[in-house]
This record gives structure tokens, sequence and C-alpha cells, in this order.
């Protein structure tokens, strides 16, 4: 059920309505925003509408008269299609705007975008952000922040609506700096989970009963509880596609050859997402880490 929104509230451009996008623009919604949302499947429009927002037929369309843009698309020339060019969030926002990239992309792409917005006086923020689907359904996400202190106040009562740890990183960029941060973490915690599954599996244990417990100790993670079910059912239906992670884990690999961070295991991790995806895994939940254990412990998957 939708709100009717409130005029005192900026007026906000969502674009990018796919597993993450559309609840979060949902939330908006509920939280009394006029939301107007433009994508390219039309489907994800009319859950839009249904949800009580606005559907564009155009980039231009759905930015002219807002006061946020918000971005949530898969990677970064995905970010640089929508934002540059003649049809481009930046040839049609108007000035004062403030866009905040809420995609996962790589840092210089980010400060590439805030200079290049700042030329057309529309401000940046970069805040990717953490916590999957349910996350996103629930509102309960982390979002990592970069730009100007004065920006990230205007935009905290947005993000106050999508998420609930909420914290300015540093300078333009940083945000997505501790999103790749956060992708390498999770991307690891779910590998050693999944070889425990396998692990404990071979051993003859009881798989249930021994997550249950393992959660309850040092091993228990946000990664184990959120994915414990996914273990369990070998249900890999897409929170995190193994696609998006394989982007993710390029990006910190990267940025981290740039400033001299060695990443051994993360190095070894990024490989292993990379096998999966060469295996036909890409579609599924980054969960389905699993599937590629498996196989290297002889399973038939």
């Amino acid at each position: 059920m939708s709100t009717t929104a409130d005029t005192a509230r900026p007026s906000i451009a969502w674009i990018g309505l796919g597993i993450m996008g559309s609840p979060m623009s949902e939330n908006l919604i509920k939280a009394g925003y006029a939301v107007t949302g433009y994508t390219l499947e039309q489907e994800k429009l009319d859950r839009l509408t249904a949800a009580g927002g606005t559907a564009a037929a155009s980039i231009a369309e759905a930015v002219r008269e807002a006061d946020v843009v918000v971005t949530m698309v898969p990677a970064s020339p995905q970010v640089e299609a929508i934002a540059y060019g003649p049809d481009g969030i930046l040839a049609h926002a108007k000035r004062g705007a403030l866009l905040i990239d809420m995609s996962s992309i790589t840092p210089q792409t980010s400060i590439d975008l805030a200079k290049a917005a700042a030329e057309k006086g529309v401000r940046v923020l970069d805040a990717p952000v953490s916590g999957g689907e349910a996350g996103a359904v629930e509102a309960v996400l982390s979002i990592m922040v970069g730009g100007e202190q004065a920006d990230f106040d205007e935009a905290r009562p947005v993000f106050e609506a999508l998420g609930k740890t909420i914290v300015l990183c540093g300078p333009h960029g940083s945000g997505q700096t501790v999103k790749a941060a956060n992708q390498l973490i999770v991307a690891v915690n779910i590998q050693a989970c999944a070889e425990a599954v396998v692990f404990l599996e071979k051993s003859g244990v009881d798989l249930g009963a021994a997550l249950d417990v393992l959660g309850g100790g040092l091993a228990g993670s946000t990664v184990l509880a959120r994915k414990k079910d996914n273990f369990l059912r070998r249900d890999f239906a897409p929170g995190f596609r193994i696609d998006l992670h394989h982007k993710d884990m390029g990006i910190v690999t990267d940025a981290a050859r740039t400033v001299g961070a060695a990443l051994p295991v993360g190095s070894a991790v990024a490989q292993l997402v990379a096998s999966l995806r060469a295996q036909g895994d890409g579609g599924l939940d980054h969960s389905a880490l699993l599937r590629g254990v498996e196989r290297l412990s002889g399973g038939q998957v």
C-alpha cells in the first residue's frame, strides 16, 4: 500500500529498478516521497506505478524536475551510459540537483562522475549499499557514502528510508572503496561457509544443527545468518548474482593493486568466483559458491 507523497519532501527520480532498485524505490514511496522511475523493463515500471510511483518514458523525463536523482545499476559502464551523453542525466538534470549513485562501481568512476557533474551544477554522492535483496526489502541496508558533508546531511532523510547504518566515509569515491572492502569480506566469508558445509555433510553431521550452533559462536556472521537457508535447501535464486560479485572482486583486486595492498586470500576467492561464472553459474546467488566447493570435492553438481 502506498502513501500520499509529501510535497515538502524533495522529488526523486529513480533510475534502475532491478532486484535492489525496485524495493528501495518502493520504500521511498512508503516514506512519503514522490518517486518517478525509469528502467528498461516495462514490468518493472508497472511494479513502480502499482506501488504509487510514476513511470517515465526516458531518463530525461524522469530527471528533469527532480530534486534528487538516485541511480542503481549493475556496474561502471551502465553508470556512464545513463549519466553522460545527450540523453543522460547530466544533460537533463536541473542545476542544484543531487545525484546519488547507489550502484557498486570503481572508485575512479565515482570521482570522474562528481567532477563532470560539478561542471553542470549537479552535486554527487557515491552511496553503494550492503545487505542484499533482503536488506533492501526490509530497509535495513548499510550505506557507505563518499562526497561532501553538506550533501550527505541533505541526503540523510532519503538514506534513512532505505537503510539503518549510514556513514560518510570520506570524499568522492570513498563509499565505493568501502563497498569494495565489503565485497571482499563477504566473498571470503561465503567461501569459508561453503567449505564448512561440504566438510560437515561429508562427515555425516546434521547440517542444520551444526549451522545453528556455529551461528551462535565466534564463527557466526551476518553472511551465515542470511545464507544458511540457501545452503540447507540448495536454493540459489539470486539475491546477489555471482556475475555481480565477479565484477566487484575485479574492482577490489584492481584497487588493491593500485594502492599496494596484498589480497592473498581475496585473490584466491576471486578466482573461485570467476570459475563458478565460467561454469555457467553466473546468474545464481553468490551463496552458489557452495557448488564450486562441491565440484572440487568430487560431487556431481
